[in-house]
Order: C-alpha cells, then sequence, then structure tokens
C-alpha cells in the first residue's frame, strides 16, 4: 500500500472552511484509508492508500469532503517518495539564510504548460525568490509569506492550476510522518 500525504487547500484559514482533525481523519478512514494521521491544522493527512490511480484517489477524497462537509475542498496529493524529492530537490542553501528568510514550497496540482512557466518567469522581484520544479514552487520569503506575491490566488491564475502551500518545517514534517508510518509497516 503506498503511503500518500494529501494536502487540503484553504481549511481552517481565517474562520473559513472550518474542520476538526478528528473528522478529517473519521472522513479519510471511511474512503478505506488506513493509519490515517492529521498534522496541525491546516490539512494535511498521512495515510496508507488503497491500490489505486491518483487521480482517482484525489477525486474520492475531495468527492467525499464535499458530501459530508458541504463544501468544496481542492486536495493536492503526493506519495511519500514525492514528497522525499521534493526536500531533496530544494534549490535553497538552508544554512546560509538569515532568520527573517523562510523557505516554502507550493504544491501543484499538476505540471503547467510552458506557457504558463513562462509567464511566472516575468514575476521575478527582489522581496522574494522562487524555483519553479515540475509540480511545485520553492518560495525564498525574505520578508514573510504574507507579503510575498507567490500565494496560491497568484499561482493559480498564472499556472492555471490548484495551488496550496506548506512551510518548509511542515513539509519536513510530513516527510517524517510518512516515514515512521513506513517502518511501522
Amino acid at each position: 500500500m503506498p503511503i500518500c500525504i494529501a494536502l487540503l487547500r484553504g481549511i481552517n484559514v481565517s474562520g473559513q472552511k472550518i474542520i476538526k482533525m478528528d473528522q478529517l481523519s473519521a472522513i479519510f478512514e471511511s474512503l478505506g484509508f488506513q493509519n490515517v494521521q492529521t498534522y496541525i491544522q491546516s490539512g494535511n493527512v498521512v495515510f496508507l492508500a488503497v491500490e489505486e490511480e491518483s487521480e482517482v484517489r484525489v477525486h474520492k477524497i475531495e468527492s467525499r469532503l464535499q458530501e459530508e462537509l458541504g463544501y468544496e475542498v481542492t486536495v493536492v496529493l503526493r506519495t511519500m517518495e514525492e514528497l522525499k524529492e521534493v526536500v531533496e530537490r530544494n534549490p535553497y542553501d538552508l544554512p546560509s539564510l538569515t532568520p527573517d528568510e523562510k523557505v516554502y514550497v507550493s504544491f501543484l496540482s499538476g505540471e503547467p504548460a510552458q506557457e504558463a512557466k513562462d509567464r511566472l518567469l516575468s514575476y521575478k522581484n527582489e522581496i522574494d525568490d522562487y524555483r519553479l520544479r515540475t509540480r511545485e514552487v520553492y518560495i525564498l520569503c525574505r520578508k514573510g509569506y504574507g507579503k510575498s506575491l507567490f500565494s496560491n490566488n497568484f499561482l493559480e491564475k498564472k499556472l492555471g492550476l490548484a495551488a496550496t502551500t506548506r512551510n518548509w518545517a511542515t513539509v519536513k514534517k510530513l516527510v517524517a510522518m510518512a516515514e515512521s508510518l513506513r517502518s511501522k509497516g
């Protein structure tokens, strides 16, 4: 059984789309997923998945969330191996960053078309740096994510794909949780 990480977009933000993590776990378990674990309130779920195509899995999760919660929730899914690769491919030298500089990763629902990639290149600026790698955008925020141009909405508009962002500590924690789940199996 593959170990997967579901990244839910826009839940429990500013009092919108509220869901308790025990309810979220129960929804995932109702889909037949096993060893379901959540991490913080922003919608991170690590679980053992049934064997099926990723697109089918995402559709099942999104449909059940809509059914149970009464609103749409976009889900971006990665396997443990894909998430480990995200960590390994980090283009920034973390030890050299200043205390004010933080790394974030925006996870995309697919790979953007070349035209969209080229369009995004025109938005380079001096406040933030970013690197697009297949289905992720690594963002180096020099003045905080709240002041970054590269919000989920901005990336979705420019790339034509769903996006959800996590800070570097959360990405690393999700990898550790997935590896822990693998060691139990």
